[in-house]
């Protein structure tokens, strides 16, 4: 999320998410006694008691898949590439911080690889679609995803990660990361997290919940899982909301964006 957005827990249809955030994360014990989850005096959103997010080696996969969305309006997120000229992030980031209504695709721009101001790659978008039922500030969160078509192609096969089409079993094994609100400039992850489970919405859109770190910023960002195979990474969710203070998260999955190829 960008650092100018409005306090989406303020949300009616957030808060309840949240709640059955918490309730699912009281209900996992082995994630409840983990010491660097519990909630802390002010802490980030979605970081919880300890950080245990690291630097992500941008030159390396899954992360070279990675990269910056931003818009011209000082929105900042993440995305994935998940084909040569498209890039998967969450609908609310390109919302425009004053009007509340979606920015035009010219003014949103992709850098893939991006770190410290470098870039592998930079791409406008010419185009977007986004979750059906998705509307600004009121969600659901199940719909907050993006599908940004550049301008242009600018990702090779070995910068693209395939979406995984079916919804991980609780405490499959997952990453987490985005450039985040308090280290923008560095890919920042969570690479010992966990999914706790799916759960489906009042809408009817499900929403998959882990227990990554991730913050502001992290919006957007790729819930990572292993293949069949056990070797290559793919995407299994969007990050979409984080706890106020716990490392909790909803991600859409990616099960939601794949009839649209």
């Amino acid at each position: 999320m960008s650092a100018t957005r409005p306090n989406l827990f303020e949300r009616p249809w957030v808060r309840a998410g949240l709640i059955g955030l918490l309730q699912l994360w009281m209900a996992t014990s082995a994630v409840a006694q983990d010491p660097r989850r519990m909630p802390q005096v002010a802490p980030l959103p979605g970081i919880g008691t300890a950080d245990p997010r690291q630097q992500a080696d941008v030159r390396q996969m899954p992360w070279r898949a990675l990269g910056r969305v931003q818009t011209e309006l000082g929105g900042r997120c993440t995305g994935v590439m998940v084909a040569t000229n498209r890039v998967l992030t969450a609908a609310h980031c390109l919302v425009a911080p004053t009007s509340r209504q979606f920015v035009q695709p010219g003014s949103i721009h992709f850098l893939l690889g991006y770190e410290r101001g470098g870039f592998a790659a930079r791409a406008r978008a010419a185009s977007y679609v986004i979750g059906q039922g998705y509307a600004p500030d009121r969600g659901p969160s199940g719909a907050d995803w993006a599908l940004l078509v550049l301008e242009q192609p600018i990702a090779t096969s070995d910068r693209i990660l395939p979406l995984i089409r079916e919804a991980p079993p609780p405490r499959t094994p997952v990453m987490l990361g985005g450039y985040q609100q308090d280290r923008p400039e560095v890919l920042m992850a969570d690479t010992a997290c966990r999914v706790l489970g799916l759960q489906r919405q009042p809408s009817g859109h499900p929403i998959l919940i882990h227990d990554c770190a991730g913050t502001r910023g992290a919006s957007g960002a790729p819930l990572l899982a292993l293949m069949p195979d056990g070797r290559r990474w793919g995407v299994v969710g969007v990050l979409s909301v984080v706890s106020p203070d716990l490392a909790l998260g909803q991600a859409v999955p990616a099960s939601s964006v794949a009839p649209i190829f």
